[in-house]
């Protein structure tokens, strides 16, 4: 048994969707269990529909999510013949699902609200598809992954219960008695009160681990736009290099610095039961792609990872008493109260310095109730770029033109924040 991923990319066009049924025709045999992420770029446009919709904007918020309805729906419409009615009758269902949300009033916290509004992505493009490979004569059964996958109520950062998500993999396993492939959604999961929860931004990668893990699957494949993991971002970075080969740690060392590839939480449920991971293209499936394993890799070159919208929290002692001392555990509680996951901390005599992602409403809160300690100031618009396996060469072309506002370094990875 195998479990395939198809990003976003993957599923967002018409042509795209016919592309994933050709894949499988080399696969006629195999049980695969299917995880799907939303199509192209509906995360974005669903978070701008929950932040209208937060921020009061009701009417704004319902038109923004007209939109997403009118992209799938035309998608299907072009997609489908026979399967036509079937699949707008379930996207209605899902369309319902948001718009009763959408028509109400904010009464909690924004991160409810997000995870809510846009989970609707996955459920929406895992009906098309799967609709779509019905018709093409990949039969495969829908799963709603919300029944399957349990998590805690940490919205945007939920962590999944395991022992209640093995027993239903464990039912969801029995399926394979009747059908070849299961399908369902990347990157959700729901409270014991069922309520829509997120893994994290670009978690399908990890939903799929999780399956691989509990179905003791043969390996997982992860189908990208790209002919394999680079060591660069191409988009940015025009000289990145193919790494056909790759292991489990400097995948997760990638994946932590903020590489985009692979999800940081994806590596964990392969490596404990030593599956093999495939990054395969999919616009050229006869690629060889990148292996990622459990042995040893030499003669890797510089790795590089860029990270945009960070912002640095540079918090003093008021009267010169060190930081480490007196404050650092309440520091930290802050961070981990406020599920703050900081990119780089450097800690001085009297500061202490932290870098995050730039999400507005939690630095705020985080910059309010550190001021009650500390004099705080905030500098946004920066970016950290972390190298692995630097030289000195590649660091004099990188920070060519940038302005370095801190500086980390061991023997194998250096962070450089810069504006």
């Amino acid at each position: 048994m195998k479990v395939f991923k198809f990003g976003g990319a993957s599923v967002n066009s018409v042509e795209r969707v016919q592309k994933l049924g050709e894949i499988l025709s080399h696969y006629p045999d195999e049980q695969l269990l299917i995880v799907v992420s939303a199509m192209g770029k509906t995360t974005n446009a669903l978070e701008k529909v929950a932040e209208a919709f937060f921020a009061g904007k009701q009417e704004e918020a319902l038109s923004l999510f007209k939109v997403v309805k009118d992209q799938h729906l035309t998608t299907a419409k072009y997609l489908l013949v026979t399967q036509a009615l079937a699949c707008e009758a379930q996207l209605a269902d899902f369309f319902t699902e948001a718009e009763w949300l959408l028509h109400d009033q904010p009464v909690r916290e924004f991160d409810y609200y997000y995870d809510q509004i846009v989970c609707i992505g996955e459920l929406l493009s895992t009906a098309i598809v799967s609709h779509y490979l019905n018709e093409a004569g990949y039969r495969n059964k829908w799963l709603d992954v919300r029944d399957i996958i349990r998590t805690d109520d940490h919205f945007r950062e939920a962590v999944i219960d395991w022992d209640f998500t093995a027993q239903k993999v464990a039912k969801m396993k029995e399926l394979f008695a009747t059908e070849r492939i299961l399908l369902t959604q990347g990157f959700i999961g729901s409270t014991d009160e069922n309520e829509s929860t997120t893994l994290g931004r670009e978690g399908s990668d990890y939903t799929a681990a999780v399956f691989a893990n509990l179905l003791d699957a043969e390996n997982q494949t992860i189908w990208k736009d790209v002919p394999s993991v680079m060591n660069a971002d191409p988009r940015h970075y025009p000289e990145a290099q193919p790494l056909p080969e790759l292991n489990y740690a400097e995948v997760i060392e990638m994946a932590y610095y903020g590489a985009q590839v692979i999800h940081p939480k994806t590596i964990k449920p392969l490596q404990n039961k030593d599956i093999p991971l495939q990054v395969k293209c999919f616009l050229d499936p006869s690629l060889p792609g990148t292996i990622i394993h459990d042995e040893a890799v030499k003669g890797l070159p510089p790795i590089i990872v860029v990270k945009e919208q960070q912002v640095l929290l540079e918090l003093r002692s008021r009267d010169f008493s060190f930081v480490a001392e007196q404050h650092a555990g309440t520091l930290y509680h802050m961070l981990e109260s406020l599920l703050i996951k900081p990119n780089l901390t450097q800690n001085a005599a009297i500061s202490f310095l932290c870098v995050v992602d730039d999400h507005a409403e939690k630095i705020e809160k985080l910059a309010l109730e550190a001021s009650q300690l500390f004099d705080v100031q905030v500098i946004r618009d920066l970016s950290l770029l972390t190298v692995r396996h630097y030289t000195p060469a590649s660091l004099e072309q990188l920070l060519k033109d940038k302005t370095v506002i801190l500086r980390q370094q061991t023997p194998d990875t250096i962070q450089v924040l810069v504006r």
